[in-house]
């Protein structure tokens, strides 16, 4: 009867196969199926979903709310011209009505970020899952692909360790290299480059950074919302953020390090790259001095250990012991001399490290790479080079910032490829 079951299945020929069941995937077979398509999304974990309900920390990233789609686009550099006609059809206003539509509020947070109002990516999940049962789109967990099979400029099948799956139309949305361990291993790279794509090698995007320094790590979980960062090539200054900083057991994270990551990449490649961290950047270095002082003066005769926590940002007294190694800490207040206390004025408004490297692909929240744009038609998703295959999501070669821009991509793309089956 089993037997019989599964010949049977692998008979079917379904008008499209979605080769990846994350956020572009699910989106693309919601849509297709409700449009009457006969469905098949095939994914090779034992859940649906698994990168997507890691995004945003678990809370889910949506979106970002940005109303002007020039500097919407603009996020994503060379690939801006090519977004146009896609957004055209499913943007930000769209994204914000399919899930609010659909019982699910949305909610704009902090630099226009959009999150489910439950602030769980599993919310988000089980609406494109629910829509997918409700339109009878089937689906296969546990299928991995190991081929993919054309006759001429047609795809036809795919070869998977649950035997050869036929359809009309396929879409890959695979998704890139970041996370291998919910899936992305580069298999649809893969295939692409297999079917004649020209793909560019995927690097790690946006990704924390590696810190020689053992006092950066002892810092780990201490996050600083306000704080200038300015990078140096070489000794020469490159450029500066300000933002959300957090400290890791392995350097840095946090929005600005993310957003960063790219730039600190290319400085890398060109020789040593060290950096700044302006601690108090709303403040100029005389005015600080002038703070520092009148805490001195409040506290002569205090030991320098008990009063270094009033003049650091909270978390990051017991760090500075390390980092003021010119004063013994047992010192009294009033015994700092005016040169070493200007030295640790100039530290809080330049503390130096030095950058190691980017982390890997495991922590990388989305790596840059994929098929470049132009062969592929964007009003469509579908390949200039195949006819009835589709690609979306983080297979395109897109760079982005963090802050929702790279899941609006996938419910983009998704639901244009959904449509144009």
């Amino acid at each position: 009867m089993l037997k019989n079951k599964i010949n049977k299945h692998q008979n079917k020929i379904w008008d499209v196969i979605i080769i990846g069941g994350g956020a572009s995937g699910l989106m693309a077979g919601a849509i297709a199926s409700s449009l009457g398509k006969l469905v098949l999304v095939i994914d090779k974990n034992k859940n649906l979903g698994e990168k997507l309900k890691m995004t945003g920390g678990g809370r889910c990233n949506i979106t970002n709310n940005e109303p002007d789609i020039h500097k919407m686009l603009a996020v994503y550099g060379e690939g801006a011209p090519y977004l146009y006609s896609p957004f055209s059809i499913f943007g930000v206003k769209d994204t914000f009505n399919y899930f609010e539509s659909r019982g699910l509020p949305l909610v704009i947070q902090a630099r226009n970020r959009v999150f489910p109002a439950t602030e769980k990516a599993t919310d988000v999940l089980e609406v494109l899952h629910k829509e997918s049962k409700k339109n009878k789109a089937d689906i296969k967990l546990n299928c991995t692909v190991s081929n993919i099979i054309h006759k001429g400029n047609k795809i036809v099948s795919v070869e998977t360790n649950q035997g050869q799956l036929s359809a009309r139309s396929f879409i890959l949305a695979t998704g890139g290299l970041s996370h291998p361990e919910t899936g992305s291993t580069g298999d649809g790279l893969r295939f692409l480059r297999e079917l004649g794509h020209t793909i560019v090698e995927p690097s790690p995007d946006i990704v924390p950074i590696m810190v020689r320094e053992d006092w950066v790590k002892e810092l780990s979980g201490v996050s600083l919302s306000f704080m200038k960062i300015t990078f140096y090539l070489d000794g020469k200054k490159q450029f500066s953020k300000t933002g959300k900083i957090l400290f890791t057991h392995f350097g840095l994270s946090g929005p600005l390090i993310l957003n960063s990551a790219k730039n600190i990449k290319i400085l890398l490649d060109k020789g040593i790259v060290t950096a700044h961290i302006d601690l108090y950047p709303d403040t100029n270095i005389g005015d600080l001095e002038k703070r520092i002082v009148k805490v001195f003066d409040l506290n002569k005769n205090k030991m320098l250990k008990s009063v270094i926590k009033d003049i650091v940002p909270d978390g990051m007294a017991q760090a500075f012991e390390e980092i003021i190694d010119f004063i013994d800490f047992e010192t009294k207040v009033h015994s700092v001399t005016k040169e070493d206390r200007r030295k640790i004025v100039d530290l809080l408004k330049a503390l130096p490290m030095s950058i190691e490297d980017l982390m890997g692909y495991d922590r990388s929240v989305v790596s840059d790479g994929g098929v470049i744009l132009s062969e592929i038609d964007m009003k469509t998703m579908r390949s200039k080079l195949f006819p009835n295959l589709y690609v979306t999501g983080d297979l395109l070669h897109l760079n982005r910032n963090s802050g929702g821009y790279s899941l609006q991509i996938c419910w983009t793309t998704g639901y244009v490829a959904g449509i144009s089956i």
